[in-house]
């Protein structure tokens, strides 16, 4: 008896060593404590891989659709719920319109802390806390742990966009996942690069964007100094002379003075340039672009955020028209469908044509 009962007890001995070598292999287990590195700098534990989450503020959740399972997704902000147009992250997931909502969302709101506690989530991930006192109060709030996201400066081929995706993927088990994105994303920044690389800047013409929203539809004097697919592909932009950054308003007299070879307008401010066409022609007719019809069209990819598949697409159909040899093998909205199948796990472009146009030139 006393060899059968010391048998035994081996082999259960055995057994616990077995399914506590298996239940470690794979991955981190549910109990096992997760310890990650936010973009504020904060270090933030949790246990185990999230499965419930939320995602507010400019881009999280689009960030979030980027690495993570969005059936883990328990409340969602009424910006991402009202409408589809201009983001890719909604269009592929119409079932996000059946969410709890846990607040009104945009780029100036608050987060509501009962809102977010009624969908009982494991992580809130979020851009509205912008420094560590922020992102830490409402950790305190709720009891819940709050991981801070950013998509950057440039929101496009950014260290920071990197991250953030890195952070997700350890949040939520899907480590492998996120490296796999920011190594497909990469690599549509290496292309761009070397197609045109080799382009003497002197052979370039000049270019400006113009029409960009900014809280709103703008006309033409909206634009960017930087504009990020103006850099990824080299362009040269008149904008960038000013020695600014970022999003500004120009003097239109300014713009006649510039008299850039090339013009690219945003189809979020269309409406507003074709009414001051109608209103000044001749100030029109006195840029070379309008008067030569080289002016082109692209998509709104500032929509609550940097919508990455459709910013890639911009630059490739920029580089298209810009240095059309090197580019002669692309279309731009083949490009966008690649990326948002490789992102979103859904082809979005045709849905973009029809809630604005397509690439090409301005439409009369």
């Amino acid at each position: 008896m006393k060899r059968k009962r010391m048998l035994a007890l081996v082999l259960s001995a055995v057994l616990i060593l077995m399914m506590a070598g298996c239940s470690t292999e794979g991955g981190t287990t549910a109990d096992e404590m997760i310890t990650v590195t936010d973009t504020l700098g904060r270090t933030v534990e949790l246990a185990g891989p999230a499965e419930k989450i939320v995602a507010t503020g400019v881009g999280a959740l689009r960030l979030y659709t980027y690495v993570g399972d969005v059936k883990k997704i328990v409340g969602i902000e009424g910006i991402d719920q009202k409408s589809s147009v201009g983001k890719p992250y909604v269009i592929a997931n119409p079932s996000f319109t059946s969410l709890t909502t846990i607040g009104a969302g945009g780029p100036n709101s608050t987060l509501d802390p009962e809102q977010i506690l009624k969908v009982e989530p494991d992580v809130i991930f979020t851009t509205l806390a912008t420094d560590t006192a922020a992102a830490d109060e409402l950790q305190n709030k709720t009891g819940i742990p709050v991981i801070a996201l950013s998509s950057g400066s440039s929101g496009l081929f950014d260290d920071t966009l990197y991250q953030s995706l890195a952070v997700i993927g350890q949040v939520m088990g899907t480590d492998e996942r996120a490296t796999e994105v920011v190594d497909f994303v990469k690599g549509y920044e290496a292309d761009l690069k070397k197609r045109t690389e080799g382009i003497d800047d002197g052979a370039k013409v000049t270019s400006y964007v113009g029409a960009l929203g900014s809280k709103g539809a703008q006309g033409i004097e909206s634009t960017r100094a930087l504009y990020p697919p103006f850099v990824a592909v080299g362009a040269v932009n008149v904008v960038d002379q000013t020695g600014k950054t970022g999003s500004m308003m120009i003097d239109k007299e300014q713009l006649l003075q510039w008299n850039p070879n090339k013009i690219f307008i945003d189809f979020d401010g269309i409406e507003k340039v074709k009414a001051d066409m109608s209103t000044n022609p001749e100030y029109y007719q006195s840029l070379s672009a309008f008067k030569n019809n080289d002016v082109e069209m692209i998509l709104p990819y500032i929509l609550y955020g940097t919508n990455v598949e459709v910013a890639i697409a911009d630059a490739y159909s920029i580089g298209k028209v810009l240095y059309p040899d090197q580019f002669k093998d692309v279309e731009p909205g083949d490009i966008m469908d690649e990326v948002s199948m490789e992102l979103l796990g859904a082809k979005v472009y045709d849905q973009m044509v029809k809630d604005y146009g397509a690439y090409g030139k301005l439409p009369k």
